[in-house]
């Protein structure tokens, strides 16, 4: 995700991180140049190649542009939904770390070892959901919490997260087996565990639920189409402003098109991505402060303007 102040008027023209430009450029210059060539055809040779009246481009301007919209809102409703539920993880997660401190209150020194497991756990559950959700992440951060019974079954589940709260819920049975915990203070944690995976299924649905593929290609085909032909019906209105106004109007419906993409998929890897590493490092740092270390890593910052 792009974290930056906001740049002057001036800058604004020449930034390029996290500008969506460089994705569409050649589709830009492409449409720039047959414009170009569309206007020297027609100063050279003209009545050789057909001239259309600008009317049917300017009311199909208008339909690709809300359908545009409508396709943007709908992406962006997924990236921000995708960012709800992190927050729910984010609070949860904290939550728990609140709701577990009557172990270390009425069992001594147990139950801060108990208090311990639990939350190592917790915290090995959200990294878990970072390589689960970004396709080509390292498990790096997850092994190196988890005791060799607990990775075993994490490396052989076909859902890591799902075995991890699965530890989560027989660690809880087990206090409530040895007294450990009332049935309120079980049935609270219970809950908040629920929390925790329903947000991970949230998470599930929107990651492998894209927006309908002929929605996306219906789109692609007429954005395309449209900015490949509009040199022929304004050409002899605009002259030799004609491909100025090409690279213009590709680089607005190609730019929308691109980012629509960029935001159906708030767990990829683009720079409008959701920064799910971070919060996950986030939640560690704060789980291991309420565990009482003191030795603990900076918070994420972004890097070049980029925080992941």
């Amino acid at each position: 995700m792009i974290v930056r102040p906001r740049p002057t008027l001036f800058r604004l023209f020449f930034i390029l991180r996290g500008s969506i430009i460089k994705r569409v450029l050649p589709q830009i210059l492409l449409t720039s140049l047959l414009s170009s060539v569309v206007v020297l055809w027609h100063s050279l040779w003209p009545g050789v190649l057909p001239v259309f009246s600008g009317a049917p481009f300017a009311l199909l301007g208008i339909a690709l542009s809300i359908f545009l919209g409508f396709r943007n809102n709908a992406c962006y409703d997924r990236w921000w939904e995708a960012r709800r539920q992190w927050g729910t993880i984010v609070f949860s997660a904290r939550h728990l770390a609140r709701q577990t401190l009557i172990l270390e209150a009425t069992e001594g020194q147990a139950g801060i070892e108990a208090r311990r497991r639990l939350l190592v756990l917790v915290i090995a559950f959200v990294q878990s959901l970072v390589p689960h959700l970004r396709a080509g992440i390292s498990r790096d951060k997850v092994e190196r919490l988890l005791p060799q019974h607990v990775r075993e079954h994490y490396d052989a589940s076909r859902n890591p997260p799902e075995a991890l709260s699965l530890e989560i819920a027989r660690e809880l049975a087990d206090l409530r087996a040895r007294n450990m915990l009332t049935d309120i203070h079980y049935q609270m944690l219970d809950r908040t565990l629920a929390d925790l995976t329903l947000a991970q299924a949230s998470c599930e649905r929107i990651r492998w639920t894209p927006v309908p593929f002929g929605y996306t290609l219906l789109l692609h085909r007429t954005a395309h189409l449209f900015c490949l032909l509009l040199p022929f019906g304004f050409d002899d209105v605009l002259g030799w402003f004609m491909p100025f106004a090409t690279a213009l109007v590709a680089y607005t419906f190609f730019g929308l098109d691109a980012l629509g993409d960029e935001l159906e998929e708030p767990f990829g890897k683009q720079p409008n991505a959701l920064p799910i590493e971070a919060i996950a490092d986030t939640v560690e740092i704060n789980l291991r402060e309420a565990m009482g270390e003191k030795d603990l890593p900076p918070l994420p910052v972004a890097v070049d303007y980029l925080l992941m």
